[in-house]
């Protein structure tokens, strides 16, 4: 007899807008808008948004935060260095969820994943805080083990897994590379959902790298942005975000369908 299958998790995209308010601070003024750019990729399947606040305000200001919190049709996740500033900003607008994430002023972007083992003294009550005010947390992370134990010993709910080596050794075309890079999220994930920690990923995704993430089963959301922000100069942000959705559609049905042998 035939084992059953129970039908996988939704899969959840959360698309990043802050590219738009990059072109916008290009220039000055108030053109492109991030807050139009948030309702056409929720025109086009995104499940929420998410935006990154700097220190330095490179792109997402002050008053983007807050026209996105009043105005928004979808959850809004808030991506934020762990800093009393931030804090602040955060216990102001009780995002549906914030994402802290390592940050340095001369990087282009966040580079690398949280250091949850050396940061836990700090991190643990800065994220009880956030809890406290019914905010979600999530922690950007490597797809490292030990750090996966040191988030749950955070108090985070979330771990978001830092994808970037793996799309980075896609583009090199590092077939091997990318083999032993989707294995140790494989494995993080795993340990993750273990611990009761909800899983997202997310960094440097495309068109041709979402598929094999989007099939690990215990990934829930995944978020991405400056690809889609770059796809909507061709064709506009919209129809960007439908094809992403898509192919994660399709990925995560397919791993329903497949025999159980090769999903073992």
């Amino acid at each position: 007899m035939p084992q059953s299958r129970s039908a996988p998790r939704a899969l959840r995209l959360g698309v990043n807008i802050d590219h738009v308010a990059t072109l916008r601070n290009a220039r000055g003024g108030i053109h492109p808008d991030p807050l139009r750019a948030a309702h056409l990729a929720i025109e086009g399947g995104a499940d929420g948004i998410t935006a990154h606040l700097r220190e330095d305000r490179r792109h997402i200001s002050d008053t983007d935060i807050t026209r996105l919190k009043t105005e928004l049709t979808r959850p809004l996740n808030l991506e934020m260095a762990a800093t009393e500033e931030m804090l602040g900003i955060a216990l102001r607008h009780v995002p549906n969820a914030c994402c802290l994430v390592p940050e340095r002023r001369e990087e282009r972007t966040t580079e690398g994943g949280l250091d949850v083992i050396g940061g836990l003294k700090l991190l643990k009550p800065f994220v009880g805080k956030l809890r406290d005010a019914g905010i979600r947390v999530s922690l950007f992370v490597e797809p490292d083990l030990k750090t996966i134990e040191a988030s749950a010993k955070a108090g985070a709910n979330i771990v978001e897994l830092h994808t970037g080596k793996y799309c980075h050794l896609a583009l090199d075309n590092d077939a091997a590379g990318v083999a032993r890079e989707f294995e140790r999220h494989r494995k993080a994930a795993v340990a993750a959902h273990a611990l009761g920690l909800e899983v997202h990923a997310g960094h440097g995704l495309t068109y041709n790298t979402v598929a094999p993430i989007a099939r690990l089963p215990e990934v829930v959301e995944l978020n991405i942005g400056h690809f889609l922000i770059g796809e909507a100069i061709f064709g506009g942000l919209s129809s960007a975000v439908r094809r992403m959705r898509t192919l994660m559609d399709d990925a995560r049905s397919e791993m329903s369908t497949a025999p159980a042998k090769a999903r073992a």
